[in-house]
Protein backbone atom coordinates (compact mmCIF):
# COMPACT_ATOMS: atom_id res chain seq x y z
CA UNK A 1 0.00 0.00 0.00
CA UNK A 2 1.39 3.46 -1.04
CA UNK A 3 -0.44 6.80 0.11
CA UNK A 4 0.24 9.23 -2.87
CA UNK A 5 0.60 12.56 -2.39
CA UNK A 6 -2.65 13.51 -3.67
CA UNK A 7 -3.97 11.84 -0.81
CA UNK A 8 -2.28 13.64 2.26
CA UNK A 9 -3.67 15.99 5.34
CA UNK A 10 -0.87 17.56 6.62
CA UNK A 11 2.19 18.56 3.60
CA UNK A 12 4.12 15.59 4.54
CA UNK A 13 1.52 12.70 5.60
CA UNK A 14 -1.46 11.19 4.71
CA UNK A 15 -4.89 12.07 5.43
CA UNK A 16 -5.89 10.24 8.21
CA UNK A 17 -9.67 9.48 6.86
CA UNK A 18 -8.20 8.22 3.31
CA UNK A 19 -5.70 6.03 4.91
CA UNK A 20 -8.34 4.41 7.40
CA UNK A 21 -10.61 3.85 4.68
CA UNK A 22 -8.38 2.05 2.86
CA UNK A 23 -7.10 0.00 5.71
CA UNK A 24 -10.50 -1.27 6.37
CA UNK A 25 -11.59 -2.20 3.15
CA UNK A 26 -8.89 -5.10 3.47
CA UNK A 27 -10.53 -5.77 6.51
CA UNK A 28 -13.65 -6.19 4.92
CA UNK A 29 -17.04 -4.71 4.66
CA UNK A 30 -19.29 -3.76 8.27
CA UNK A 31 -17.93 -2.17 11.25
CA UNK A 32 -14.45 -1.31 11.26
CA UNK A 33 -12.56 0.38 13.33
CA UNK A 34 -9.22 2.39 12.67
CA UNK A 35 -5.90 3.48 14.91
CA UNK A 36 -3.17 5.64 13.86
CA UNK A 37 -0.09 5.32 15.61
CA UNK A 38 2.05 7.83 13.49
CA UNK A 39 1.79 9.87 10.38
CA UNK A 40 1.22 7.92 7.34
CA UNK A 41 4.12 8.36 5.14
CA UNK A 42 3.48 9.57 1.30
CA UNK A 43 4.64 7.94 -1.71
CA UNK A 44 6.68 5.24 0.58
CA UNK A 45 5.41 1.82 0.43
CA UNK A 46 3.57 0.57 3.65
CA UNK A 47 3.53 -3.01 4.28
CA UNK A 48 0.46 -4.57 5.73
CA UNK A 49 0.30 -7.73 7.80
CA UNK A 50 -3.01 -9.69 9.45
CA UNK A 51 -5.75 -10.58 7.54
CA UNK A 52 -9.65 -10.24 7.16
CA UNK A 53 -10.32 -12.31 11.16
CA UNK A 54 -7.92 -10.91 12.90
CA UNK A 55 -6.99 -7.33 11.71
CA UNK A 56 -4.78 -5.50 9.43
CA UNK A 57 -1.42 -3.77 10.49
CA UNK A 58 0.28 -1.33 8.53
CA UNK A 59 3.92 -0.99 9.18
CA UNK A 60 7.04 1.41 7.87
CA UNK A 61 10.39 0.87 8.25
CA UNK A 62 9.20 -2.13 11.06
CA UNK A 63 6.72 1.12 12.96
CA UNK A 64 3.22 0.38 13.34
CA UNK A 65 1.56 3.33 11.22
CA UNK A 66 -1.93 2.26 11.97
CA UNK A 67 -4.15 -0.70 12.88
CA UNK A 68 -7.48 -1.43 11.93
CA UNK A 69 -9.47 -4.23 13.32
CA UNK A 70 -13.20 -5.33 12.83
CA UNK A 71 -15.83 -4.49 15.45
CA UNK A 72 -19.21 -5.73 16.55
CA UNK A 73 -22.42 -4.51 15.67
CA UNK A 74 -22.31 -1.78 17.46
CA UNK A 75 -25.15 1.48 18.02
CA UNK A 76 -22.96 4.14 15.90
CA UNK A 77 -25.22 7.03 16.10
CA UNK A 78 -25.63 9.51 12.82
CA UNK A 79 -25.41 13.22 13.05
CA UNK A 80 -29.20 13.96 12.25
CA UNK A 81 -28.86 15.62 8.54
CA UNK A 82 -30.05 18.79 7.28
CA UNK A 83 -31.63 19.62 3.50
CA UNK A 84 -28.92 20.54 1.15
CA UNK A 85 -29.94 24.40 1.06
CA UNK A 86 -29.26 24.81 4.64
CA UNK A 87 -25.89 22.69 4.29
CA UNK A 88 -24.84 25.54 1.49
CA UNK A 89 -25.88 28.17 3.74
CA UNK A 90 -23.46 26.28 6.46
CA UNK A 91 -20.42 26.02 4.35
CA UNK A 92 -20.68 29.68 3.68
CA UNK A 93 -19.36 30.08 6.93
CA UNK A 94 -16.63 27.68 6.86
CA UNK A 95 -13.91 28.93 8.78
CA UNK A 96 -11.14 27.15 6.94
CA UNK A 97 -10.70 29.55 4.20
CA UNK A 98 -9.22 32.24 6.53
CA UNK A 99 -7.61 30.28 8.91
CA UNK A 100 -6.75 26.61 8.65
CA UNK A 101 -3.88 24.26 10.27
CA UNK A 102 -3.48 22.04 6.58
CA UNK A 103 -4.44 23.66 3.95
CA UNK A 104 -3.72 21.59 1.67
CA UNK A 105 -5.64 18.98 3.47
CA UNK A 106 -7.02 16.51 0.41
CA UNK A 107 -10.70 16.41 1.99
CA UNK A 108 -10.88 20.13 3.36
CA UNK A 109 -7.82 21.96 2.21
CA UNK A 110 -8.68 25.54 0.90
CA UNK A 111 -5.29 25.82 -1.28
CA UNK A 112 -6.77 22.04 -3.31
CA UNK A 113 -7.73 23.10 -6.81
CA UNK A 114 -10.93 21.43 -7.98
CA UNK A 115 -10.57 18.07 -9.47
CA UNK A 116 -7.81 17.57 -7.25
CA UNK A 117 -9.06 17.51 -3.71
CA UNK A 118 -12.48 16.82 -2.37
CA UNK A 119 -12.82 20.70 -1.19
CA UNK A 120 -15.06 20.23 1.75
CA UNK A 121 -16.49 23.30 3.63
CA UNK A 122 -18.04 21.91 6.69
CA UNK A 123 -19.80 25.51 8.48
CA UNK A 124 -20.97 25.10 12.05
CA UNK A 125 -24.50 25.36 12.42
CA UNK A 126 -24.10 27.11 16.01
CA UNK A 127 -25.59 23.74 17.88
CA UNK A 128 -22.73 21.59 18.03
CA UNK A 129 -23.17 20.57 14.58
CA UNK A 130 -21.24 20.84 10.53
CA UNK A 131 -22.78 20.76 7.47
CA UNK A 132 -21.98 21.38 4.09
CA UNK A 133 -22.19 19.21 0.49
CA UNK A 134 -19.77 16.97 -1.46
CA UNK A 135 -20.48 16.24 -4.99
CA UNK A 136 -17.94 13.30 -5.82
CA UNK A 137 -16.03 13.85 -8.83
CA UNK A 138 -15.79 10.98 -11.68
CA UNK A 139 -12.46 9.82 -10.14
CA UNK A 140 -13.63 9.60 -6.19
CA UNK A 141 -16.86 7.94 -7.45
CA UNK A 142 -17.99 4.62 -5.81
CA UNK A 143 -15.19 4.23 -3.52
CA UNK A 144 -15.34 3.48 0.19
CA UNK A 145 -12.29 5.23 1.07
CA UNK A 146 -13.10 8.45 -0.61
CA UNK A 147 -16.18 7.66 1.95
CA UNK A 148 -14.39 7.34 4.92
CA UNK A 149 -12.10 10.70 4.07
CA UNK A 150 -15.59 12.38 4.08
CA UNK A 151 -16.41 11.06 7.21
CA UNK A 152 -12.68 12.86 8.53
CA UNK A 153 -12.83 16.35 8.75
CA UNK A 154 -16.40 17.84 9.12
CA UNK A 155 -15.82 16.13 12.63
CA UNK A 156 -12.88 18.22 13.10
CA UNK A 157 -14.66 21.22 12.35
CA UNK A 158 -16.90 20.86 14.85
CA UNK A 159 -14.52 21.68 17.43
CA UNK A 160 -12.72 24.80 17.37
CA UNK A 161 -10.16 23.74 15.31
CA UNK A 162 -8.95 26.67 14.50
CA UNK A 163 -5.75 27.88 16.82
CA UNK A 164 -5.79 24.34 18.04
CA UNK A 165 -4.33 21.93 15.74
CA UNK A 166 -6.17 18.73 15.77
CA UNK A 167 -5.06 15.10 14.32
CA UNK A 168 -7.28 12.01 13.94
CA UNK A 169 -6.36 9.28 16.04
CA UNK A 170 -9.15 6.61 15.76
CA UNK A 171 -12.33 6.29 13.58
CA UNK A 172 -15.01 3.20 13.77
CA UNK A 173 -17.19 3.75 10.77
CA UNK A 174 -19.76 1.73 8.55
CA UNK A 175 -19.67 2.71 5.06
CA UNK A 176 -22.85 1.17 3.95
CA UNK A 177 -22.91 2.30 0.25
CA UNK A 178 -21.08 4.96 -1.82
CA UNK A 179 -21.81 7.73 -4.23
CA UNK A 180 -22.38 8.21 -7.46
CA UNK A 181 -20.37 10.94 -9.70
CA UNK A 182 -21.79 14.16 -9.36
CA UNK A 183 -24.58 12.82 -6.56
CA UNK A 184 -25.51 15.88 -4.11
CA UNK A 185 -24.70 14.13 -0.83
CA UNK A 186 -24.66 16.36 2.57
CA UNK A 187 -21.73 15.62 5.09
CA UNK A 188 -22.97 16.17 8.85
CA UNK A 189 -20.12 16.63 11.92
CA UNK A 190 -21.03 17.06 15.60
CA UNK A 191 -18.94 17.35 18.51
CA UNK A 192 -19.79 14.87 21.34
CA UNK A 193 -17.36 16.46 23.99
CA UNK A 194 -13.72 15.94 25.49
CA UNK A 195 -11.54 15.08 27.83
CA UNK A 196 -8.00 16.81 28.28
CA UNK A 197 -6.54 16.57 24.82
CA UNK A 198 -8.92 14.50 23.26
CA UNK A 199 -11.92 15.71 21.58
CA UNK A 200 -14.85 12.99 20.61
CA UNK A 201 -16.85 13.81 17.36
CA UNK A 202 -19.67 12.20 14.94
CA UNK A 203 -20.43 12.09 11.44
CA UNK A 204 -22.21 11.21 8.90
CA UNK A 205 -22.91 11.43 4.97
CA UNK A 206 -26.31 11.40 3.07
CA UNK A 207 -26.96 10.27 -0.33
CA UNK A 208 -28.91 12.18 -2.35
CA UNK A 209 -32.03 10.58 -1.68
CA UNK A 210 -31.19 10.92 1.67
CA UNK A 211 -30.07 7.45 2.15
CA UNK A 212 -27.25 7.12 4.99
CA UNK A 213 -24.31 6.30 2.78
CA UNK A 214 -21.69 6.36 5.56
CA UNK A 215 -21.44 6.61 9.57
CA UNK A 216 -18.45 6.93 12.09
CA UNK A 217 -17.41 8.37 15.36
CA UNK A 218 -14.18 9.36 15.78
CA UNK A 219 -11.15 10.16 18.18
CA UNK A 220 -8.85 13.48 17.75
CA UNK A 221 -5.62 14.73 19.63
CA UNK A 222 -5.16 18.11 20.10
CA UNK A 223 -1.46 18.70 19.31
CA UNK A 224 0.99 21.65 18.86
CA UNK A 225 1.56 23.25 15.36
CA UNK A 226 4.74 22.39 15.21
CA UNK A 227 3.71 18.59 15.27
CA UNK A 228 0.76 18.80 13.75
CA UNK A 229 3.01 19.73 10.24
CA UNK A 230 4.22 16.39 10.26
CA UNK A 231 0.89 14.37 11.45
CA UNK A 232 -1.85 12.68 10.14
CA UNK A 233 -5.17 15.15 9.44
Amino acid sequence: MTVPHRFRGPTTSGNGGWVAGRLAALVGPGVVTVTLRRPPPLEEELATSGDEGDGVTLVHDGATVAEAQRTPEESLVPVEPVDPGRAVEAAAAYGGRERHPFPECFVCGPARRPGDGMRLTPGRLGDGRTACLWVPDPDLAGRSEMVWAALDCPGGWAAPIEGRPMVLGRMTAHVRATPAAGEECVVMGQVLGGEGRKVFTATSVYGEDGRTLGVARATWIVVPQAAADGAAG
